[in-house]
């Protein structure tokens, strides 16, 4: 068999697996969107819809974990998927994609996924990631200017860690988005003061564009 036939089926069979596992912990897939085939890195976005148990809609990548993230020898995981979590009401026909309004968490996903093979880096746990400098929010309908990778806590204690056929496996980690004051917290004070704040304003990894902002401790 020719490599680029061995290497097509390595990839078909670890897409296979996250699909099973995604389906396994969240529930059915009924949407695939697919990268484009000009794109360098096939990373399409899986959506699982609400159900009467979570009644919210989730979105995960199913590619990022095809490249090894340059961890530089640390003891982090080198592979990893990512998801947002979203209102159940939240526009999924592809064509209300082209507006910024609807698009901007699905191409947060996607830019993050390839962040790591763009830049010989690796994304984990606690990393926040600005959208740009100077900062500005990713779409006119929110405050949000950046984002942190945290646990999926509404998936279930088994659903972080994804098997991959020869043994290895892949992270799957939640991103939040957050405001500036947010990103300001946690750079100047770290990660466990924003979890402070998100536990004082009971924040989880479910995306509301008008939440409490957990740099202000305070009770609304």
């Amino acid at each position: 068999m020719h490599q680029p036939e061995a290497a097509a089926d390595v990839h078909a069979a670890a897409m296979a697996a996250i699909e099973a596992h995604i389906e396994q912990h969240l529930g059915r897939i009924n949407l695939v969107y697919h990268s484009p085939l000009s794109e360098d890195a096939h990373i399409d976005v899986l959506r699982i819809p609400p159900s009467e148990s979570f009644p919210y809609v989730r979105f995960v990548t199913c590619g990022m974990s095809s490249w090894r993230m340059n961890t530089a020898g640390l003891d982090v995981p080198a592979r990893a998927e990512l998801m947002i979590t979203l209102p159940a009401d939240w526009p999924v026909v592809q064509n209300s994609w082209e507006d910024p309004e609807h698009y901007w968490p699905i191409d947060l996903l996607k830019s993050l996924a390839r962040l790591p093979m763009q830049f010989d880096t690796w994304l984990g746990w606690g990393h926040s990631v600005p959208y740009s400098d100077p900062p500005q929010s990713y779409a006119d309908n929110c405050a949000f200017t950046g984002c942190i990778l945290l646990q999926p806590v509404n998936a279930g204690p088994d659903f972080d860690w994804i098997a991959l056929p020869g043994g290895e496996g892949a992270a799957v980690y939640s991103v939040v988005p957050l405001y500036p004051e947010e990103l300001a917290l946690k750079l100047e004070q770290g990660v466990d003061a924003l979890l402070a704040g998100f536990g004082a304003h009971g924040i989880s990894d479910i995306v509301w564009l008008d939440r409490a902002n957990a740099a202000y401790h305070a009770s609304p």
